[in-house]
């Protein structure tokens, strides 16, 4: 497995719960399309919060399947279809975490941009941190990775102690985050340092509608095959 596959942002909800409920709740995984659907729009430990349908959610399954980093597991008995990862840490993959690394990537994914001291918080629930500077270390370990950094640390907002990190794993939420660290003179003022939830959900957006634009236009080609036949 390469960072070279790029995941939208809802792609990157349905990964990172997928990882969330390996660790959280075993005994509950792999995951039944209903089960992935309640996680992805859960109340708690996300950001955006999301309101996808099974349908929605369905198509993300599939278009991850195509891209080998989802696959169908369901246990002996089981009356529905089961789904769980091969993104990480499988034998079908060739991507790596330590569990410290597993639970930093896995919050990124769900609530987006955090600080070490948001993220030792957040990320206890799935691996032990000391304290917030055990943290970073992790964190710019996966910044540092030579086969390609995982997390890029962000420009500190004004008024905050700690600079976020933030996933590089969505092509274009990455393009957007370095293009916002390369121009961010350190002279601005406050309201030009800030950067607004409504640019990051934008960015998001966008990159869920270019999904979206690239599966239609290959679900038109298969038709268009189909028709040809």
């Amino acid at each position: 497995m390469s960072l070279k596959i790029v995941l939208s942002a809802a792609e990157a909800r349905v990964i990172g719960c997928l990882l969330e409920k390996q660790v959280t709740t075993p005994d509950q995984y792999p995951l039944s399309l209903n089960a992935l659907t309640n996680a992805c729009n859960q109340k708690s430990n996300r950001d955006p919060l999301m309101s996808l349908g099974e349908t929605e959610v369905q198509q993300l399954i599939d278009a991850l399947v195509r891209k080998h980093v989802i696959m169908e597991r369901s246990g002996f008995g089981s009356r529905v279809p089961k789904y769980q990862h091969c993104y990480c840490n499988t034998e079908f993959s060739g991507l790596r975490f330590s569990p410290q690394e597993l639970a930093i990537v896995c919050e990124l994914l769900l609530r987006g941009p955090q600080t070490p001291g948001e993220l030792r918080t957040r990320a206890a629930r799935m691996a032990d941190f000391a304290d917030s500077t055990e943290c970073e270390r992790v964190l710019e370990g996966l910044a540092g990775r030579a086969e390609g950094a995982v997390v890029q640390r962000l420009p500190r907002q004004p008024g905050r102690r700690e600079a976020r990190y933030a996933h590089l794993l969505s092509g274009e939420l990455a393009a957007a985050l370095t293009a916002e660290a390369a121009t961010t003179p350190a002279a601005h003022s406050a309201a030009a340092h800030a950067a607004p939830a409504t640019d990051m959900r934008l960015a998001e957006l966008e990159a869920e509608v270019r999904a979206l634009r690239t599966e239609l236009a290959e679900l038109r080609a298969g038709l268009a095959e189909l028709r040809a036949q």
